[in-house]
């Protein structure tokens, strides 16, 4: 997958365009293009899955043709944020489908509808919302956590049918074991439950 610099100096050239054709008549529209160009493709495929099942109820189809560097298989969270505030996160740790970029359509939906913290993503919410896409890498087990950077690292808990996952640089996560008490707290643990530890890095796109 591109870098987010590469990305955005491929495509800078568009925004030139943008700039000259549309300032100052109407700013608004030419940040708008300037947005649209620069968001990496997988974050644009989750708001065209959003937007598509909200208008159709329907599942977006996949991209044809697919781009090579979607063809991959690899786990991926979709989160929605309006401004500062949750709308879902929801997301597989290990690739639940035939390729990336159903992986980011399912979540996608998977988030904006079935996260049982919020209610489903209304059509006129869609404007104010802000996406981003976490690309996982595999699991690798981790016999504690010492030296475990929760910047760098999401964490997993699992044991006795249970599971906890957090992703990796969450603004109220400073220290691992906050990340780990959280694990174990979505993951419903007891105190006295035995668990396994798994650590993941991300590619998050926005």
């Amino acid at each position: 997958l591109s870098s987010s610099r590469n990305h955005e100096a491929k495509y800078s050239y568009f925004f030139d365009l943008a700039r000259w054709s549309c300032f100052p008549a109407n700013a608004k529209q030419a940040i708008n293009i300037y947005q649209e160009v620069l968001m990496h493709p997988l974050v644009r495929l989750a708001i065209q899955a959003v937007e598509h099942f909200i208008k159709t109820c329907k599942s977006l189809p996949c991209p044809n043709p697919l781009p090579d560097d979607l063809k991959q298989n690899a786990g991926a969270f979709v989160t929605i944020k309006n401004q500062d505030s949750f709308r879902g996160c929801i997301g597989t740790i290990t690739p639940k489908y035939k390729n990336l970029a159903e992986e980011v359509i399912r979540n996608a939906i998977r988030s904006a509808n079935e996260d049982p913290r919020f209610d489903p993503v209304q059509k006129r919410e869609l404007p104010s919302l802000i996406f981003s896409v976490d690309v996982l890498t595999p699991l690798e087990k981790i016999n504690n956590l010492e030296e475990h950077n929760v910047k760098q690292f999401g964490l997993v808990v699992r044991g006795e049918g249970k599971q906890g996952v957090l992703l990796p640089d969450l603004d109220n996560i400073k220290t691992a074991n906050q990340q780990l008490k959280v694990c174990l707290r979505k993951g419903g643990f007891k105190n006295n439950d035995t668990y396994e530890l798994f650590r993941f890095e991300v590619k998050r796109f926005k």
